[in-house]
Formats: structure tokens, sequence, C-alpha cells
């Protein structure tokens, strides 16, 4: 399942909608917090992909066949753009910035590859009893910001 995604931040709204549907056509209902992490996470890489490209992109959602435990859904955005995603460390009163933290603290795996046309950026979440509580630790580790300070147990909410 995809969906074209032009450069407008209009697209982010639409993507959300999109997915809802999917994952509601899966069985994956709307007030599971599997859901509601996969549609922040298609906020912020569809989000990345229109602010900080200003080019096309297609999202993809590849869901399980069967909802189960240990079940994985993967989410992916492929951009026209070659420039590598970085993550960034926001100050306090900033509005942007925290994209990528936010994607590592609640996949459970997330990466990057240079594609022929761009780039794709890919999660994954596990249907798990760990992925299935409403708060994810940072991906068990720590995000490094500026001048080596660590933000270690931070936790993110799906709301």
């Amino acid at each position: 399942m995809q969906l074209e995604i032009r450069p407008d931040p209009a697209e982010v709204g639409r993507a959300r909608r999109w997915a809802r549907s999917r994952l509601a056509g899966s069985g994956i209902q709307a007030d599971e917090p599997l859901a509601e992490t996969v549609i922040l996470l298609v906020s912020e890489l569809v989000t990345n992909a229109v602010v900080h490209t200003g080019r096309p992109a297609v999202l993809r959602l590849s869901l399980p066949h069967a909802v189960t435990e240990g079940a994985t859904v993967r989410l992916e955005v492929a951009d026209r753009s070659g420039r590598a995603p970085v993550p960034r460390c926001a100050e306090d009163d900033a509005t942007g910035g925290r994209g990528l933290a936010l994607v590592d603290g609640l996949a459970d795996r997330w990466g990057w590859s240079v594609e022929s046309t761009g780039k794709r950026i890919w999660c994954e979440l596990d249907r798990c009893s760990k992925s299935s509580e409403v708060t994810a630790a940072c991906g068990g580790g720590a995000v490094a910001c500026g001048g080596g300070a660590a933000f270690e147990g931070l936790a993110y909410e799906a709301v």
C-alpha cells in the first residue's frame, strides 16, 4: 500500500487519514497504542519529507496479513532528495527539530538508505507487549546531542 505525497504541508493530514484507514482495514483499531504510534510516525516522517526536501515523496505502509503478537508494521517514506536525514537537538522553546528523536524513541527499528532517485527512511514497530504500551523508551539507549550530552530514559507518549 502506498500514497503519493505532494510537497505541501497539507499532505501530512492526508497521510494520517490514509494510514488510519489502512490500519483499520487490517484490524488495528484507532485507539490501540500501536495505531497511535504508527500515526505519530507517519506524521513525523511525512513532515520531514515535505519540509526538508520540498519534493514529492511516497509513503508506504506494510501491514501484517494477520494481526498477532510479534507481527511487524513497516512504514517507509521515499523522497527525491539525496540529503541524509540529520538528527538535531532542539532548544526547549523550538517548534521543530525533534522528529528523528521521536522516531528513534518510538520505533523498534529505523534507518535509511540511498535510492537511485533519492532516499528511503523506514521504521518498524513490532506488535508485542513491549510496544503495545502507550509509552516507549528511547530505543533502549541515548540520543546524543551537541557537546556529547545524552538524554537517557526519555519517554514519548503517543496521544
